[in-house]
């Protein structure tokens, strides 16, 4: 099994963990607080993770270039809005169309990726990306009271509208990582991949930091109130961004978020086994499509 491939297993499983605690914040914190708490605790452990690396490895720093500054600037701006776009879609009714269109980031980061960075996608990858995506379809409708044509229709909502623009900032934002890591040049994979990460979290953390107090007020005190999680959640989303990274360097930024969707499985065996929820069955069918497309891309990389 090729290294992209094990190392984006991981970035899906810590995700999966990180977005449960920032779920357990959201309670304590806005949404902004609750984002904010992601790069404030992350960025110090990316600046430990890269150090470590410079030591242990002898391997030199990356210098920045130009190319590299335009595509971790576009991809940290386009990351914050698409996260800030998703979680607006909590407060609309069609909630699960808007998600599905969100998770048409895959799709969206094929097609970006072959016009910004000319990455190519064979029609195996891309029959393994359709069925993974009918999975997440039928997940979608499951977990709403939807009929067939509601659903349907509901897809030229506003709240699908909302859902796609994210989806198509979230592909933006995977495509322009990996171009940024590449531009560093043939220092080594882990050792690009730490310096875009470090050098993203620190200019999400001062963009964050000057939007919260004038439009969030008091938020930034509550989350050092809140350091005994938070910090959890800034060392699991920074170990989960650095295996993101690091794939997203070896490996075009379609076919690591099409692996990437086992998140998605992993939600569902923590909903079973540690907070007893039952699946029905439609819900159980797109899983095994979800899981069936991973197979199928993994063959195909084979």
């Amino acid at each position: 099994m090729e290294a992209w491939i094990v190392i984006t297993l991981f970035a899906a499983f810590l995700q999966n963990v990180r977005t449960a605690l920032q779920k357990a914040l959201k309670g304590r914190l806005s949404t902004g607080g609750a984002t904010y708490v992601r790069f404030l605790y992350g960025a110090p452990f990316a600046l430990l993770y890269l150090g470590g690396l410079i030591l242990m490895t002898d391997l030199p720093l990356p210098r920045p270039n130009g190319e590299f500054l335009i595509y971790a600037l576009v991809g940290g701006l386009a990351q914050i809005f698409a996260t800030g776009l998703l979680v607006s879609l909590f407060s609309l009714k069609n909630f699960a169309v808007g998600t599905t269109y969100a998770k048409t980031e895959t799709v969206q980061a094929a097609l970006i990726g072959m016009v910004l960075l000319g990455d190519h996608v064979g029609i195996g990858a891309i029959l393994a990306i359709a069925i993974s995506f009918v999975g997440i379809l039928l997940i979608s409708m499951s977990s709403s009271a939807f009929t067939l044509k509601d659903f349907l229709s509901g897809w030229m909502s506003r709240a699908a509208g909302i859902g796609l623009l994210s989806g198509a900032l979230f592909g933006i934002s995977a495509v322009s990582y990996r171009g940024a890591s590449l531009a560093l040049g043939g220092q080594g994979v882990i050792i690009q991949a730490a310096y875009t990460l470090a050098f993203v979290m620190i200019f999400q953390t001062v963009v964050m930091s000057l939007y919260l107090p004038l439009c969030e007020a008091g938020q930034i005190t509550k989350v050092f109130r809140n350091w005994k999680m938070a910090i959890w959640v800034g060392l699991t989303g920074m170990l989960g961004s650095a295996c993101w990274f690091t794939a997203m360097t070896l490996q075009n930024a379609a076919l690591v978020k099409a692996v990437g969707q086992v998140e998605l499985v992993f939600s569902f065996i923590a909903s079973y086994f540690f907070f007893k929820e039952r699946t029905n069955r439609i819900e159980l069918c797109g899983i095994l499509l979800i899981v069936l497309g991973i197979l199928l891309l993994l063959l195909d990389r084979v």
